[in-house]
């Protein structure tokens, strides 16, 4: 009985020993997978804003000097909406492909053709801008922003199967697109014999 009590003490002593020498190991991982666990979801929040960060400078420098003496639309809105507008819009785009890389087993899952088309409608809606304000090709963009609205499109269709909430949260971008192709045209009828 007494061996048996040496035997178990031992035991202890040599799992006590091995936890308090582990400990600052694992404690060490743990915080590396709860920051993984807030660092993801942030960078795919702040990815689409990249390009809108970027492209504010294409539109910024074309506004007074081009875009305001354009012959505008009825239903134009005021320059100072466009901001908070797209700020909400990229973050939800961005917290929605999160959802979907997560649910849909990553970029190597079921969520790699969905986050294909994601990239593919950022990567369109990155490039209105420099083709609109900074080439002033109204007519391209027009096409161009049809070819978005397309692939938007697509991309809610193939986030609904994996994460209906996460596709449900593109459907204002969807409706802003979709105004704003409205206005793209608008402005292409209203400006295509201008010569700058």
């Amino acid at each position: 009985n007494e061996d048996r009590s040496k035997v178990n003490s031992s035991a202890a002593s040599a799992i006590r020993h091995s936890v308090i020498r582990d400990l600052p190991r694992k404690l060490k991982l743990d915080i590396k997978y709860r920051m993984s666990d807030y660092l993801k979801p942030i960078g795919f929040t702040l990815l689409p804003h990249i390009g809108g960060f970027l492209g504010g400078f294409v539109t910024k420098k074309n506004i007074s000097t081009w875009y305001n003496h354009l012959k505008a639309p009825s239903v134009k809105p005021p320059n100072w909406l466009f901001a908070p507008v797209w700020t909400t819009l990229y973050t939800a785009m961005g917290y929605s492909s999160y959802m979907i890389w997560r649910d849909g087993g990553g970029f190597g899952g079921d969520a790699a053709l969905p986050l294909a088309l994601y990239g593919t409608q950022l990567a369109l809606n990155w490039a209105w801008t420099p083709i609109f304000f900074g080439a002033h090709r109204l007519g391209l963009a027009c096409i161009e922003i049809g070819l978005t609205w397309g692939t938007i499109v697509a991309t809610i269709a193939t986030f609904h199967p994996i994460n209906s909430t996460a596709a449900h949260m593109l459907l204002p971008y969807l409706g802003w697109v979709t105004f704003a192709s409205y206005l793209n045209f608008r402005y292409w009828q209203l400006n295509k014999d201008r010569k700058d």
